[in-house]
């Protein structure tokens, strides 16, 4: 698995080729179970590219405080950038394994596909909930079965075929946590009261293949490995495009699938 810590050599990949597709759904889902009025503060863990970010300011009052941190420099000059002249945000380059803030500052901790990265997931709810006040909200999302995103299989059954046994190329770890009594566990281990654990299903339609590779491959971590190993890019983006093109047709057609989380401090 890529350290959670590496750049992102492409955000504007990432945001452009998958946010439409998903993450942009995806993310008005998760900011919609946020109230307008939360009890307290704001903070977004791993906010990437501000997709979630934009939202999220755009559901809260204006007078919420809100917080958006990720551990890339790449992504959150991306994200700064991209919503440069919107008030009300602000930005921190953090760890969510050591969070810059103090014990109870927020009332609200939403991370948006950021947690199935940390590499101690019972450590980064723990900071979560270090952070939260009694009663605090946690919202966040995570991957269903890579079976039930089949773009994700595709990708993962093309990079495993070029690089067999490289554990760097392997992408299955962002889709283990979509098991309820897992998260259940983790919730209490860090000190949370489960409040919904549910799955979102998205229909995608109408999608150019090659730019959903396009953004699997250069709006990843994996596009520095890959060149690193002497691979062209754009001979990858070309296998898994033809690769989701067989699989979903082209236009592309398939699904997305989460799990969604909410649980209190408690």
């Amino acid at each position: 698995m890529v350290s959670p810590s590496a750049n992102f050599t492409g955000p504007q990949y990432y945001n452009d080729c998958l946010g439409p597709v998903w993450f942009d759904r995806f993310a008005a889902d998760l900011v919609q179970r946020l109230p307008e009025r939360p009890p307290g503060e704001v903070l977004e863990i791993a906010c990437g590219t501000g997709i979630v970010t934009r939202k999220l300011r755009e559901r809260l009052s204006p007078s919420v405080r809100l917080v958006a941190t990720d551990l890339s420099k790449a992504m959150l000059d991306y994200a700064r950038a991209k919503l440069q002249g919107r008030e009300g945000i602000e930005w921190r380059e953090a760890d969510a394994l050591k969070l810059p803030f103090e014990d109870a500052e927020f009332g609200a901790v939403v991370c948006g596909f950021g947690i199935m990265f940390m590499p101690d997931r019972q450590a980064a709810l723990r900071e979560a909930r270090r952070v939260l006040a009694d009663g605090g909200i946690l919202l966040f999302n995570v991957w269903d079965r890579i079976e039930e995103n089949p773009h994700a299989l595709v990708n993962a059954a093309v990079l495993e075929a070029m690089f067999p046994g490289d554990p760097e190329m392997q992408f299955r770890l962002p889709y283990d946590m979509h098991d309820p009594a897992l998260l259940r566990r983790l919730l209490q281990g860090a000190g949370f009261r489960e409040t919904s654990i549910e799955t979102k299903r998205i229909a995608i339609e109408g999608a150019d293949p090659r730019s959903i590779a396009i953004g699997q491959v250069r709006g990843t971590p994996r596009s520095g490995l890959i060149e690193r190993r002497g691979v062209s890019l754009d001979l990858v983006i070309d296998k898994v495009s033809a690769a989701l093109t067989a699989a979903g047709g082209n236009p592309y057609r398939g699904q997305a699938r989460a799990v969604i989380v909410e649980a209190q401090a408690i």
